[in-house]
């Protein structure tokens, strides 16, 4: 059965949530495929507004679009560019459009590597080795991400001292230079010195109950709460 928007935005919500739990208990992200392969799919299936596959080991496609597009979703965990991103050379002529996502635990996002058409990315193949293709990681690090066919739209957005806050229906946390005080608007990467900095404002204490450092999500969420009790209570 289909999962709707909201199931699907639950699900990555819950996948996510396991993620960070195992890497507060040590685990690296290229030691969970499964997990972090589960994320890209439900991730791509919010972005393009379309569906995950019928079937599980769906051949050559995990996520179908809105627009019927057929796509190839590769998730990694992984950091250097000696890496390579390996597909089923057999069910390639199955696949419309490739998409290739890295989990970075270090601001627990989603980056885009990749977002092209079959006939855009196979010219970043190698030849068909033992029945498979790949893509170095390297290849893809030098390339500017691309922009997302659609934005996961923000669930709750604060202004403090200069800021825009925002925490995505996802739970993604991006910030900006402006909102309040400043009129360019500009985002900042990396989003969590910045965090750090307002919750010393705020009087936020960095750890959690168990004496672990808040991870990015955990964090942000903690700012923007304290930020709409400040602004509750000066309305």
């Amino acid at each position: 059965m289909a999962l709707t928007q909201m199931q699907l935005i639950q699900s990555l919500g819950e996948a996510m949530s396991w993620l960070e739990r195992e890497l507060q208990w040590g685990v690296k992200p290229t030691e969970l495929p499964h997990l972090i392969g589960r994320i890209g799919e439900l991730y791509v299936a919010l972005l393009t507004n379309g569906q995950m596959a019928e079937t599980v080991n769906q051949r050559g496609y995990d996520v179908v679009s809105a627009e019927g597009e057929r796509i190839s979703v590769k998730t990694t965990g992984a950091k250097k560019g000696s890496n390579h991103i390996s597909f089923n050379a057999k069910t390639l002529p199955e696949v419309d459009r490739v998409i290739v996502l890295r989990i970075n635990d270090e601001e627990m996002e989603i980056e885009t590597l990749l977002d092209a058409p079959f006939k855009d990315a196979e010219k970043l193949m190698s030849a068909e080795k033992n029945g498979r293709r790949a893509i170095h990681l390297g290849l893809l690090l030098k390339k500017p991400e691309p922009k997302s066919q659609r934005q996961i739209n923000t669930a709750v957005a604060v202004t403090f001292n200069g800021y825009t806050i925002r925490e995505l229906e996802n739970g993604t946390i991006e910030v900006e230079t402006g909102g309040d005080r400043v009129k360019v608007v500009k985002p900042v990467k990396p989003v969590k010195p910045v965090l750090r900095q307002l919750a010393d404002q705020l009087q936020i204490p960095l750890l959690n109950a168990n004496n672990n450092p808040f991870n990015t999500r955990q964090l942000g969420s903690q700012v923007i709460k304290s930020i709409q009790q400040i602004q509750k209570g000066e309305g």
